[in-house]
């Protein structure tokens, strides 16, 4: 089917079970390409379409999209009993705490997000009601967010393959247009288990500060052991908090204009 822009009404039915905010091109017409955002573990939609409007890619719709579950109020020193309207979201089937720290799994299973996100939001809604191909979309993600990124990136690799015209001969791998993550590893649970499996053909750029929470050598490895095309950038500073200087955002916005030129 041809390419439509999306409008927001074509995304009406994912009221009930994904929250999402669209951040359009100054002229609507000029969308070339999309960028979903996922936020990190306790914060919201909200604060990361801000995120897409600062960059202001040109050509680019940004989709921000709201964790699949709440946080508990436990978690957020609140009473079991507060009744106040949930804030802050996590992308986890679960939350559960690493045999070997006191600090959350960064792996607690991605299955409803997979779920909502790439069955619903992409394959449903952008590429089977709009017509656009998932090497139009980019994924974007901070934290456990930067994790889904991957994952779904990872994940993607058991779709249909398609015909690969530019080398005439055969099919090629399902990919993305690129995948950034800011701090958050590859999770093991959104590796597809075929032995024979090809590596990802989704270009990734994985950040991280110096003394990063869940960002080890092995985490690297892993994911260049997974993906065909991988960038890293260890930031000078010690944390994985989103970039804020000229040095940080410079290898994100180079990796996007890229991608967009790919």
């Amino acid at each position: 089917m041809p390419t439509r822009i999306p409008k927001p009404e074509d995304f009406d039915h994912l009221s009930s079970s994904l929250h999402i905010s669209l951040v359009f091109p100054e002229v609507p017409e000029t969308t070339t390409a999309i960028l979903i955002i996922f936020h990190g573990l306790g914060d919201s939609e909200a604060p990361f379409a801000g995120f897409a409007k600062n960059i202001n890619l040109p050509g680019v719709l940004g989709i921000s999209v709201r964790g699949v579950s709440p946080l508990p109020p436990a978690l957020l020193g609140l009473p079991d009993s507060d009744t106040r309207p949930a804030e802050h979201f996590h992308w986890g089937d679960d939350l559960t705490f690493s045999p070997s720290s006191d600090t959350l799994d960064p792996d607690p299973g991605f299955s409803k997000a997979e779920d909502l996100v790439l069955g619903k939001l992409i394959r449903e809604t952008l590429i089977e009601k709009c017509g656009w191909e998932t090497n139009d979309i980019l994924l974007f993600g901070f934290g456990q967010g930067g994790s889904l990124a991957l994952g779904l990136s990872s994940k993607i690799r058991e779709g249909e393959r398609v015909v690969d015209v530019t080398e005439g001969n055969g099919t090629t791998m399902t990919a993305f247009k690129g995948a950034v993550s800011i701090g958050g590893p590859l999770p093991v649970s959104m590796i597809p288990t075929l032995s024979a499996r090809e590596k990802s053909r989704t270009p990734v750029l994985l950040c991280y500060g110096r003394s990063s929470e869940y960002i080890s050598e092995e985490a690297v490895d892993l994911l260049k052991r997974e993906f065909i095309d991988v960038r890293e950038v260890k930031w000078k500073k010690h944390d994985d908090g989103m970039p804020n200087t000229k040095d940080e955002v410079l290898p994100i916005m180079q990796f996007f204009a890229e991608r967009l030129r790919g």
